[in-house]
């Protein structure tokens, strides 16, 4: 497919989680083959790339994200061949492919583990981060788990601890040891020679720890609250200063970078921290380290027109001082869909799905769309006997896991797994799904489906959208006003959007800067997605605009 350098910025990149897309042959988890299947509908959206969650050969502790061989698809998942096929269909109907690239530490059964813990001295005996117990046999130091409890597993052949940010079956790479870092950039190699468009790099910011392996400092008042973990998780208990975010990080993304500019692909970083837009705007520092950081802002529960405003602008300023790029998401594999998560009682309703997805694509950045959301789907309720991830197990009931956004696409609504599969699904397929299968939307030219690809056909007609400038206007709760601007030397003009993501009508006075703007003979027109609701439509008078509940004004301006 035709190659251009940029094609990143402002890109929006549909998310695939391979287990639960499309099952080819029926043993109830998805693979390569069924997205190969589906990649028609997934073109369909008028998306520009998508990223592919982990498929690399593993024990699936973590569901992929714990890789035993870099280099080969686990059987569950198909094979190379069947890779190779999906990208060469991806490029046929013009997709770029993201492949999910896990750097900062691999499964316990990688065969680089398993000699590194052989012994103190073979040579991958510093592969990893090993250290001595302290004198009373605890661990090194008081690092914490994400997934609960201590970073530090004792292993019995090397009498010595190893560091696990993650599951003790994930062992920590050693990014001071040099061979590590050369091994990596191998991996980065293998696949950019097999013909990828970018990576997706998980935990990006982990890749590095303190050396002198200090004690991370408790959290004080003045920290704020820590937005990206579970509040009722330890991690969240601690100022992350040395087990993750390391300047010496910055070095290797350089390195990742170079090996990426020698074939052409793009790079999106998974950065979290407590202090991740000014990280972000280092990790994507222009032309040296990635190419976007992907932001967890919007992940949270807070869905507030202030909330959206303050994180945005962060970000905003702190990549203006390094020319870096932002990727913004509502959804992915790790939190509640946002359908369930934004609403105040957990009710289903299309109206805020709408103008949700309307909001994240007037964003200044790039965009992930996660699977399913293109339908709008909710949460879906697993039980317990039916868990499967091992984040849920160990904080059960008050955190109950990330399955219920991973549960399987709903194809067909009247076939048996809503046409996912024709055996055993991993994960239950939800009811309220089914209802919502793509072949029913398809049909409807009401649904989510339809405005999903209205609203990405707006933002691609839009060049103020995909790549303009953005400005942050002051509106009252809960109310989120934009301006996007492109230079007239760019074929570019102007839009004003305000989005109300509030369930009641709303009336205020316009902001007096584009009240004066219209008063002095600015024409405003109206820029709405084919087929947006009349009843979702706000209207201006020059001076005050109304706004209906879940409603947005979408205009462009002229002299």
């Amino acid at each position: 497919m035709q190659q251009t350098k940029d094609w990143w910025r402002g890109a929006v990149i549909y998310q695939i989680y391979p287990r639960s897309f499309m099952d080819s042959n029926g043993d109830g988890i998805g693979d390569l083959p069924g997205i190969t299947a589906r990649l028609e509908h997934v073109a369909s959206l008028g998306v520009d790339a998508i990223w592919i969650s982990p498929f690399f050969r593993s024990p699936m502790k973590d569901f992929g994200y714990d890789v035993s061989d870099y280099r080969d698809v686990d059987p569950i998942f198909g094979t190379l061949a069947d890779f190779d096929q999906l990208l060469a269909r991806a490029h046929q109907l013009g997709l770029r492919i993201l492949i999910d690239q896990v750097l900062s530490h691999t499964s316990d059964q990688h065969a680089w583990f398993q000699q590194s813990r052989l012994s103190r001295d073979n040579p991958r005996s510093d592969w990893y981060v090993w250290a001595d117990a302290r004198p009373d046999g605890t661990p090194p130091n008081n690092w914490l788990s994400v997934f609960g409890g201590s970073a530090w597993q004792w292993d019995a052949r090397r009498r010595q601890y190893y560091l696990h940010s993650f599951l003790a079956s994930q062992p920590d790479l050693n990014f001071h040891c040099p061979a590590v870092q050369e091994a990596l950039l191998g991996e980065v190699r293998f696949w950019c020679e097999k013909g990828v468009d970018g990576f997706r790099f998980d935990a990006c910011n982990h890749q590095v720890h303190d050396a002198l392996l200090r004690d991370n400092p408790p959290v004080d008042a003045s920290d704020g609250p820590v937005s990206t973990v579970q509040a009722d998780n330890p991690y969240a208990m601690q100022r992350h200063l040395h087990d993750k975010s390391q300047p010496e990080n910055l070095l290797f993304l350089e390195r990742v970078r170079a090996v990426l500019d020698e074939f052409g692909a793009s790079s999106i970083g998974e950065v979290g921290d407590e202090q991740a837009p000014p990280l972000m705007a280092l990790y994507t520092e222009a032309g040296r380290r990635l190419h976007m950081a992907y932001s967890f802002s919007l992940l949270t529960r807070d869905g507030s027109a202030a909330h959206v405003r303050r994180e945005v602008g962060t970000l905003e300023r702190e990549i203006a001082r390094t020319g870096g790029w932002g990727c913004w998401a509502l959804s992915n594999h790790d939190v509640p869909r946002i359908a369930t998560r934004w609403s105040a009682d957990g009710t289903l309703d299309a109206r805020r799905s709408r103008l949700l997805l309307a909001m994240l694509l007037g964003l200044r950045g790039s965009v992930c769309l996660y699977q399913g959301e293109e339908l709008g789907l909710p949460e879906a309720q697993v039980p317990y006997e039916l868990l499967q991830d091992p984040y849920g197990l160990a904080f059960w009931p008050e955190f109950k896991g990330r399955d219920g956004c991973r549960t399987p696409m709903p194809w067909q609504a009247d076939a048996a797994q809503a046409g996912f599969t024709t055996g055993r699904p991993w994960l239950p397929v939800s009811a309220a799904h089914q209802a919502l299968a793509v072949d029913l939307q398809e049909a409807d030219p009401d649904s989510m489906l339809q405005a999903s690809r209205a609203l990405l056909a707006w933002r691609r007609s839009r060049p103020e959208l995909v790549g303009g400038a953005m400005q942050l206007v002051d509106l009252p709760e809960p109310l989120l006003a934009l301006e996007r601007s492109v230079p007239p030397d760019q074929d570019g003009g102007r839009c004003w959007l305000v989005f109300n993501l509030g369930d009641e009508a709303r009336q205020v006075a316009l902001p007096a800067p584009w009240a004066g703007e219209i008063a002095a003979g600015l024409q405003v027109a109206p820029i709405w997605p084919a087929g947006w609701p009349e009843a979702q439509q706000g209207c201006c008078d020059g001076s005050t605009l109304t706004l209906p509940p879940l409603g947005a004004w979408l205009v462009t301006v002229r002299m």
